[in-house]
């Protein structure tokens, strides 16, 4: 008698083929983050945009230049320019959102938005001299292209792994971007605080270090635009003939009206919007309170960025394991728990001593690259099929269109005291509503309105 062979279902194969494509556009975009964004442009502009403003004949005098007919300082800028680009973008999010969701070619939006983002990121290398102008273009469209091609990137999560491996690829997505990011910024900080040695001024180290950033994006992006796969659009909103554009903007609002059937969605929104901001605005002035409330020289500053990188690779690591364990929502919530400790100890560390500051650190960079990584698969179970790219541009600006919140508030409580240690312990109001918000969420319920499995454990 034959014996009939099954034959093996390759299909887990194939996903894991792709997931590995996928993380390396963690690994691409996260260059731009860390170099860019988080370390060399702010301080940069700055001097270019001092070097510009006309010279001041008093010593109380601020350095302005003009923007639009209005006089801006110069130590402002990049604040006002990240800020118009995030609040900009989370108002165009959306819509590239829907146009995503309707588009077989996932994979190209992405690939597209990153290049003309790496593009103008690559015109930093000529701010020099004066020309903050060319700077200010350049940091205000690569903001805005990299959130929309995250936007396209998040939808793909959806596609390429089911409901029980969320957790573990959005996990190892985050660590690469950790791991590519931190390598980067390592040789670029070497690279600037050895420019004498290596016979470089420091403008060009700086502007060199932003050139490879950009390009770092840019070469790395051709990995998972090249390995992923199209899949056509799924479960299309029924709107008039017309432009993608148009069926674009009918979806939009179909789903718009449609938000109210989803309040478990909603919820976790509202919860990532309070502690995500929280989480942005230690990360952001942490070298600030390091070194004017406790005075840290700049070498510990640059080495605890570093550290963090480094550490929030395992952390990322760490809590998808756990997950797989305990599920992604207990972890996100323990997570938040975890973020008030660290807000209290902050308050309490020694002033001119680096290694509790450093220990802080390692515990910021653990629970940081958990709670990011588990938080956008989580969203993912969420999300009713086909509008992955709207939800995941409005998760996006909940990201980016409120991460200002936070920064307000420290800023506000640093005038009203004198003191940053005050301006820290105020953060701790945005993980309590987002662990309130969390309290009142039923993920199963939530994963089930959504029209998906939960998975084993939630």
């Amino acid at each position: 008698m034959t014996q009939v062979r099954g034959i093996a279902n390759l299909e887990p194969l194939a996903r894991r083929k792709e997931q590995r494509a996928w993380y390396w556009y963690d690994w691409a975009n996260s260059a731009y983050f860390t170099t860019i964004g988080t370390v060399l442009f702010a301080p940069y502009m700055i001097s270019v945009a001092k070097e510009a403003a006309p010279d001041c004949s008093t010593e109380d005098c601020v350095e302005k230049v003009q923007v639009l007919g209005v006089g801006i300082a110069a130590g402002s800028l990049p604040g006002y320019l990240v800020g118009f680009a995030t609040l900009f973008g989370a108002l165009l999010l959306p819509i590239v959102g829907a146009i995503v969701d309707r588009s077989p070619r996932k994979k190209l939006h992405m690939a597209v938005y990153a290049w003309i983002g790496s593009a103008f990121a690559s015109l930093l290398f000529f701010m020099d001299g004066g020309n903050w102008q060319l700077g200010a273009v350049a940091i205000v469209v690569s903001n805005i292209m990299v959130g929309c091609s995250l936007v396209s990137y998040s939808a793909i999560l959806v596609d390429i792994s089911t409901e029980n491996e969320r957790d573990r690829v959005s996990s190892r997505g985050w660590a690469w971007g950790y791991l590519g990011g931190g390598l980067l910024l390592a040789v670029n900080l070497a690279m600037v605080l050895l420019h004498d040695t290596l016979g470089l001024s420091e403008s060009f180290a700086v502007r060199l270090s932003m050139l490879s950033a950009a390009v770092w994006w840019a070469a790395f992006t051709i990995i998972p635009f090249v390995r992923l796969h199209n899949r056509p659009p799924q479960h299309l909103v029924a709107v008039d003939d017309g432009s993608l554009l148009q069926r674009s903007f009918g979806q939009l609002f179909t789903t718009f009206r449609e938000m109210r059937n989803y309040p478990m969605t909603m919820t976790f929104l509202l919860a990532y919007l309070f502690y995500n901001d929280g989480i942005q605005t230690v990360i952001t002035s942490a070298s600030t309170y390091g070194s004017e409330q406790l005075g840290l020289d700049q070498t510990v500053l640059i080495a605890t960025i570093l550290l963090v990188q480094f550490v929030a690779f395992g952390g990322a690591l760490l809590f998808g394991r756990l997950a797989e364990r305990h599920g992604a929502y207990r972890l996100i919530l323990s997570g938040t728990a975890l973020w008030m400790v660290i807000v209290v100890l902050a308050v309490f560390l020694p002033a001119g001593r680096a290694v509790p500051f450093l220990v802080l650190a390692v515990g910021i960079g653990i629970v940081m690259g958990g709670t990011q990584a588990l938080s956008r698969s989580f969203f993912s179970l969420l999300i009713p099929r086909g509008r992955e790219g709207e939800y995941f541009s409005l998760y996006q600006a909940c990201e980016r269109g409120t991460s200002w919140f936070g920064s307000v508030l420290f800023a506000l409580m640093y005038q009203l005291t004198g003191s940053y240690r005050p301006s820290i312990i105020a953060l701790i109001i945005f993980f309590v509503l987002g662990g309130l918000f969390l309290l009142r969420l039923d993920p199963q319920r939530g994963i089930r309105e959504a029209g998906n499995t939960p998975p084993v454990v939630v």
